[in-house]
């Protein structure tokens, strides 16, 4: 798996996310406004393509893997909490970064339709962070993980 990211002119995005999605097993392609406002930067995790690619697999979507968790405020004091009874440098077990990186998926998600921007790169990065936890090497849409590890694990606590 690697990391793609381009800088390109806004009447080439299109052209250039199509020729993505031909040319690699890509995951999202995330665009964002380009730093200097005149093109875009566009980001996604691919690998090389297989000819004999198996079935994809089933991720729940984010209404699915949240439908029964807490409030986002609910979870921002957790994670406070939890950060705050800990002394400083103090290792976090994998259920903390699970819990903040949906915490973080979620709020992605709010911005996302309108505005895609840093929300959704904090989100990305602390899904990978979770993601090379448990599986490092795994090819997958990193937020897509966190909702699955979320659903598999949260669903019959709520």
């Amino acid at each position: 798996m690697f990391e793609i990211r381009i800088i390109c002119g806004p009447t080439d995005t299109d052209p250039v996310v199509a020729a993505l999605d031909r040319a690699f097993a890509a995951g999202t392609i995330t665009v964002h406004p380009g730093r200097d406002g005149e093109g875009n930067r566009l980001y996604l995790w691919a690998d090389h393509r297989p000819e004999n690619r198996p079935a994809p697999q089933s991720w729940p979507t984010a209404e699915q893997a949240y439908a029964n968790a807490p409030s986002i405020l609910d979870e921002i004091g957790w994670t406070a909490r939890t950060l705050a009874a800990r002394e400083c440098f103090t290792a976090l077990g994998r259920e903390f970064y699970l819990r903040k990186a949906a915490l973080l998926d979620r709020i992605a998600l709010l911005d996302e339709p309108d505005t895609p921007g840093e929300t959704t790169e904090t989100a990305v990065a602390a899904a990978l962070y979770l993601l090379d936890i448990d599986q490092p090497g795994l090819i997958c849409d990193p937020r897509a993980y966190v909702r699955q590890q979320y659903a598999r694990t949260h669903t019959d606590d709520q």
